[in-house]
């Protein structure tokens, strides 16, 4: 067990001071009353001392005590026992069996001559339940055998007002309100003289060891207990803190929180009420008086009177630190809240947390330290400059004071272990990414963030990029230098970034991918700067690099202008200085103008040619060499032919006059067909390419959304094509067949059966002619079905204007037209289905101006 210096042992009163040369007198009991000390002797006289603090240049407190009066009691034994009641100015005496009221000042008897005879010992209730303020409430033990007396004691008088009973004889008794804590001869008990309810708390034998009862707090007793324990008890009967271990010959035992102090023949020691733990010994022979007075503990001898000081509580804790007693320090600190003001004890413990974090720290018990460091409010920069260059050169900071810790730096609390340092870093590194987030690090978030980006600089950590991408406070010119100088150039260019300055960012970057300085941060750097670019708010910016991004890479370069968001593109990148810029790119021309045809669907003619020329120069300039099939040129062509189907905004006539002769006939097809030339492009599908299936889908791309008989004629023109005049060769005669057995409904029977050579068999066109009767079936009678609906209308309409015919009309010259609300001059008018009448001019005007008012619908 380690010592803790609580307390100082100061003399007070020697023996000179007290009984002069008389060797046999001696001490038998001490009372204070804040600077009034009373001494009781063996030969019965009470001693009045003033005492006077004072403390040294060193910090060492003394004591003078200045003899006021003593007196002569009267008897011939000693006194016993001396209790002050300042709220009378009386002073409680026993002597011989009998309380004496004296006067505190003059020591001399009230006039009254009031006493309390029969008592063997006493003790006030400092928690007295009368609420009369004129009186003290007295226990004492009386002569009688097993009882105990309840006196009010004024200031001339006494008078009893309780007698209790008692299991045992009782030896020593304490008392808080109505409850008494009584030694008897072999037990601890409460006892409720109110109710006379009692409450067995443990046994001890009293011929072994003398009993202690001392109250020490508001319905709370300490007593001496079996085995060298000092017990704590209330008055349920319950204890409500571990007991400290103290010696087995205890004479004497005062509480000075958070302390007990006990006495026996050979020292003082000091338990924690806190911890249990004892934490200091004082050699002290033949004491045999141990009391504590508001806060004072006294301790005597026979010959002289002591006073043990307590060191300051604060004091105290630092001496704990500096011993790297954290634990106890911290129960100490904490157990001191109710000896300090709030305020000054808040202020004080918080920084009590704080020392012990960093000892914590020096230790490397990190997750103890950051513990303390987030309970103590600790402002992290303390942590921070521990860690040389870390805080930014313009940081206004300054370390506490006095200082929290012994260490200038990191360097020296490692002693240069470059393994402790690491684990310390990586440490810091945790601490400040989560100190970072809180209200605690607001007001200097920048030597926060900027600390945290050297750390990870150094370290290589990820985390380095995922601080500079969201909101950071990271000083500039600090990070910069730092960044560099550990090669994190892709990082600096964040930086860079994240305060303004893209062109600097981008031409880092740049530098990194030309191979100018070295940095592997990302491998797909030339990407991410082509994505940066696309979305730059800053048009000269993306000017500046478009060349560059272009000349890497057509096909990624481009998309600088691609995938840019529309609203973007308006302004700053006009598609006309985009494509004069990529001109000399012509991949990544081809590339935009898909954009503008195909995503953004532009119908600007010039686009559209412009794409269609450059996919026929492709296709022009690979049809020459050896694999004319090739992937790409497959791609290319089938580009082409989409966009010429699909877009009706190029020059036909134009692209007509580039393709003639260039052996592309599917491409002129298209091109015939957009002309409405479907009889040359259908020869063209039919007789130059053979393509069958080519020709039908012809058939229908040119009639989709065009009415049946225009769909008719061009699959007519088709089948006259595959039935031309002479002999048909036998592939055409058989895509006819399939033609008209496939596609029947696109066809008018009657005009097929003329162009059919009469050697056909029926059951040749067995499927067309079945699907032709079917619908010519059909057709009639859904016309029939139609007419019959209409005569049925229609009599319906007849019925309903025979009956308005059959009912009057009255029409007179106050009548007026509903429509325009003039009256009728003449007896012709028009009648609606609801009753309403109208000129008929006014119904005629109906038709004509929709916005006329409508009475409802005409008969």
């Amino acid at each position: 067990m380690m010592n803790t210096k609580a307390f100082t042992l100061v003399p007070a009163v020697d023996r000179e001071q007290l009984m002069g040369d008389r060797e046999r007198v001696s001490l038998e009991c001490v009372e204070c009353c804040g600077r009034n000390l009373y001494l009781g002797t063996s030969d019965c006289f009470v001693y009045h001392f003033l005492l006077e603090e004072k403390t040294l240049p060193t910090g060492t407190a003394t004591f003078t005590a200045t003899r006021q009066l003593h007196r002569h009691l009267g008897f011939k034994k000693a006194v016993n026992e001396l209790r002050a009641a300042s709220a009378l100015s009386r002073l409680l005496v026993l002597c011989d069996g009998c309380i004496t009221l004296v006067h505190m000042l003059s020591l001399e008897p009230v006039p009254s001559g009031a006493r309390i005879k029969g008592a063997v010992a006493f003790a006030l209730n400092e928690n007295p339940v009368s609420g009369d303020p004129f009186c003290v409430e007295v226990c004492i033990i009386s002569v009688k055998r097993r009882t105990i007396q309840v006196f009010l004691v004024y200031e001339d008088r006494v008078q009893i007002v309780r007698e209790v009973s008692t299991p045992e004889q009782p030896l020593a008794v304490a008392v808080d309100g109505h409850f008494l804590c009584l030694a008897l001869s072999t037990q601890y008990i409460i006892l409720n003289y109110s109710t006379g309810a009692s409450q067995d708390l443990f046994p001890y034998c009293s011929e072994e060891k003398r009993p202690i009862v001392k109250r020490i707090g508001r319905q709370e007793f300490l007593l001496a207990g079996p085995g060298g324990l000092g017990m704590f008890a209330t008055v349920a009967g319950i204890s409500q803190r571990a007991p400290v271990r103290w010696s087995e010959n205890v004479i004497g035992a005062a509480v000075c929180f958070p302390y007990v102090v006990a006495l026996d023949d050979e020292f003082i020691t000091v338990h924690s009420m806190l911890d249990q733990q004892q934490k200091q010994t004082l050699p002290f022979k033949e004491g045999h008086i141990l009391q504590d007075f508001e806060g004072r503990v006294i301790v005597a001898t026979s010959k002289g009177v002591y006073i043990l000081v307590p060191l300051p509580l604060e004091e105290q804790v630092q001496d704990l630190l500096a011993s790297r007693r954290v634990e106890e320090a911290l129960v100490l600190a904490k157990g001191a809240r109710r000896n300090i003001p709030k305020e000054k004890f808040q202020v004080m413990y918080r920084r009590v947390l704080q020392q012990a974090g960093f000892i914590q720290f020096a230790q490397l018990q990190f997750l103890e330290a950051k513990e303390l460091f987030r309970s103590g409010q600790l402002d992290v920069r303390e942590l921070i400059s521990l860690y040389p260059f870390l805080l930014p050169a313009s940081s206004s900071f300054t370390r506490s004071h006095p200082p929290l810790h012994d260490y200038a730096d990191l360097n020296q609390l490692t002693q240069g272990d470059q393994e402790k340092a690491a684990r310390c870093k990586r440490f810091l590194m945790s601490y400040l990414s989560e100190a970072r987030g809180t209200e605690a690090a607001g007001s200097y978030r920048e030597d926060v963030d900027t600390a945290l980006l050297k750390l990870y600089a150094e370290a290589d950590h990820d985390s380095l990029l995922d601080l500079l991408v969201t909101e950071n406070f990271c000083l500039l010119p600090d990070s910069a230098a730092w960044l560099e100088k550990h090669k994190k150039y892709f990082a600096l260019g964040l930086l860079y970034h994240y305060n303004k300055q893209d062109a600097a960012a981008v031409q880092l970057w740049v530098n990194i991918v030309n191979g100018d300085v070295q940095d592997a941060t990302r491998s797909d750097l030339y990407e991410y700067i082509v994505d940066f670019l696309t979305y730059s708010l800053e048009p000269d910016l993306v000017w500046t690099y478009a060349d560059w991004v272009l000349q890497k890479s057509q096909e990624v370069g481009v998309q600088i202008f691609t995938k840019r968001p529309l609203d973007e593109q308006q302004g700053s990148f006009n598609p006309d200085d985009i494509i004069t810029c990529l001109k000399k790119y012509p991949r990544a021309l081809v590339k935009y103008l898909e954009h503008l045809v195909m995503d953004r669907r532009l119908q600007r003619e010039q686009y559209h040619t412009h794409l269609a020329l450059l996919y026929l120069d492709e296709v022009l300039q690979q049809r020459p060499g050896a694999d004319t099939e090739g992937a790409g040129v497959t791609e290319t062509r089938a580009k082409l032919r989409h966009l010429l189907q699909k877009s009706n905004s190029y020059r036909v006539h134009f692209l007509l006059d580039r393709i003639r002769g260039a052996g592309l006939p599917m491409e002129s097809a298209i091109l015939h067909g957009k002309l409405e030339q479907h009889e040359e492009a259908l020869r063209i599908l039919v007789h130059e390419l053979a393509d069958f299936p080519a020709a039908e889908d012809y058939c229908l791309w040119r009639s989709e959304g065009r009415d049946r008989p225009y769909r008719q004629r061009l699959f007519h023109l088709l089948l006259a094509l595959y039935l031309g005049p002479g002999p048909s060769p036998p592939e055409l005669t058989v895509a006819a067949v399939d033609l008209l057995n496939r596609r029947a409904s696109e066809f008018d029977a009657a005009q097929v059966l003329q162009l059919l050579p009469g050697s056909w068999s029926v059951q040749l066109l067995s499927p067309f002619l079945t699907g032709a009767v079917r619908d010519s079936v059909h057709a009639r009678r859904t016309a029939q079905v139609a007419v019959g609906l209409a005569k049925s209308e229609n009599v319906i309409y007849t019925y309903d204007k025979m009956k308005l015919k059959g009912s009057s009309v009255r029409l007179s010259d106050k009548k007026l037209c509903q429509m325009c609300q003039t009256p009728f001059c003449e007896p012709v008018f028009v009648r609606f289905p609801n009753g309403g009448l109208v000129h008929t001019h006014c119904a005629a005007s109906r038709h004509t101006n929709p916005r006329s008012p409508s009475p409802g619908a005409r008969t």
